[in-house]
């Protein structure tokens, strides 16, 4: 059906479209212009922030503005994208391999979304909620490379390879799968980290590596670096937590770096032993995305955490999301749909 067709080049550009939203977004909140326009859909009640210039001091508070507009602008884009989705699945829902629960929890993961994206603005970047768009942006990217890869596999249909490499993953694919399962659980706690790390401004609190403080365990508090909610009223900007319980954060989202890369090997390790070639590919996908997320955090560091690389951090995790995804969705038969 036409509509099937349709839904699968959706999904992939809403997948596209998402992964440059995650980045934006990591870009407005890394280069401080989350509240560039300190209002929601629009910019001191115009469109676009060349309707407000006269609300600005500076040439560079109008450009954080164009920053922030640019992200919302997208994010648009994408809800529109979910809404097409939506609605192609429920005209086409009797077709295999549509699943009308699953684009509908989408449509209403964005609009969520959305959400959080005017209180992360009126609430003047609560962590909690900065970190929780964070989490709901990767996971709706995560949510459209499953849907597209889904149904790109529906869409070739099961032939004689696609039996024998099913019943060759059912009976020995038991392994790789649950270590692919667990180490998309610690993204998840990672990406968490990694936003809370972020949101309370304490990349900076271990500026050596691989020690911390010149520390393998470093002086923190950790009673007060994981306090989620502090009331409203507060500017986050610049962040409010003292030194100690930014390291403890820093030092945490490290520890959570090296459980993540433990089970990503062990599920690549896994996918790699006699699974089939697509099982093998999306593996060595994760390895690949992996060295470069580890390598990109490293030189962070050592140069002192510069916009440009902080960035790259931030898609970088995007890309580990989805290579993940993929090797998850490798591992499992081409007629599993669920």
């Amino acid at each position: 059906m036409r509509l099937v067709v349709w839904i699968r080049r959706l999904a992939l550009l809403g997948a596209l479209l998402c992964f440059g939203v995650v980045v934006l977004g990591g870009y407005t909140r890394l280069s401080n212009s989350g509240l560039g326009c300190p209002d929601w859909p629009g910019c001191f009640g115009h469109i676009a922030p060349s309707g407000s210039a006269a609300q600005y001091a500076t040439a560079a508070d109008v450009r954080k503005a164009w920053v922030e507009m640019t992200h919302r602008y997208f994010a648009g884009t994408l809800g529109l994208i979910a809404l097409a989705i939506a609605v192609l699945s429920i005209i086409a829902r009797r077709a295999r391999g549509v699943r009308v629960w699953f684009a509908l929890t989408l449509l209403v993961l964005i609009v969520f979304q959305a959400l959080l994206g005017m209180f992360t603005v009126t609430w003047l970047l609560k962590p909690l909620i900065v970190t929780g768009h964070l989490l709901g942006g990767l996971t709706t990217f995560g949510m459209l490379s499953w849907l597209y890869l889904s149904m790109r596999a529906q869409a070739r249909g099961v032939d004689g390879t696609s039996v024998l490499d099913g019943n060759r993953l059912v009976e020995s694919g038991g392994r790789a799968r649950l270590f692919a399962g667990l180490a998309l659980a610690a993204l998840v706690l990672q990406v968490f980290l990694g936003g809370w790390t972020s949101s309370n401004y304490a990349a900076l609190a271990c500026p050596d590596v691989p020690k911390c403080q010149n520390q393998w365990v470093p002086e923190a508090d950790y009673q007060d670096a994981f306090v989620l909610w502090r009331g409203l009223g507060i500017n986050y900007a610049g962040g409010v937590l003292d030194h100690p319980a930014r390291v403890a954060i820093h030092f945490t989202h490290r520890v959570g770096a090296l459980l993540a890369t433990t089970l990503l090997l062990l599920a690549a390790f896994f996918s790699l032993r006699g699974l089939g070639s697509a099982p093998r590919w999306a593996a060595l996908a994760v390895i690949g995305a992996l060295a470069l997320q580890i390598s990109i955090g490293v030189f962070m560091v050592l140069r002192a955490f510069p916009l440009e690389l902080a960035a790259a951090h931030n898609a970088g995790a995007a890309l580990l999301v989805g290579t993940t995804v993929l090797l998850n969705r490798a591992l499992r038969p081409v007629a599993d749909f669920r």
